[in-house]
């Protein structure tokens, strides 16, 4: 039988709406991905160039920490990876995710699909991003969630 997984990062709650509903549908596990440090309102403020979203967004290697263990990913055939968008691509630590989980991904050759929710733009960078980070996982083309 099959085993999916979704696994989102959710800033606002929108994102984990929508990974709820796709982890209903799908008849999925779902994992919420948790930054260590909580962002408030205050780091969200994206018109601020000294908020922390800002900051972890212009600097590619940023990596902020997660909180609690992982998935064990490579008992899943497929893994839906969910965001907000941010800057046109998924959040850093979305990215800390992958970093952690993308070898026993690729090993397993799990299919691994982002969806992603925004106030305005489309997925296509975001895809195009996580493409070029992780060309060793079975990307599958990913979804908008409005």
């Amino acid at each position: 039988m099959a085993r999916t997984l979704v696994a989102y990062f959710s800033a606002t709650g929108t994102t984990e709406g929508k990974a709820r509903a796709l982890a209903r549908e799908k008849g999925a596990d779902l994992f919420a991905i948790t930054p260590a440090d909580p962002y408030t309102p205050a780091d969200l403020n994206w018109k601020d160039k000294a908020s922390r979203s800002s900051r972890e967004m212009d600097d590619a290697a940023c990596r902020p920490a997660l909180a609690g263990a992982l998935p064990e990913v490579g008992a899943y055939d497929t893994v839906y990876v969910g965001f907000p968008i941010w800057w046109y691509v998924e959040p850093r630590v979305v990215d800390t995710f992958l970093d952690a989980v993308a070898p026993a991904l690729a090993a397993s050759g799990a299919n691994v699909v982002p969806f992603a929710t925004s106030g305005g733009s489309t997925i296509a960078r975001a895809e195009q991003h996580l493409a070029a980070l992780y060309p060793s996982l079975s990307w599958q083309p990913g979804s908008l969630l409005s």
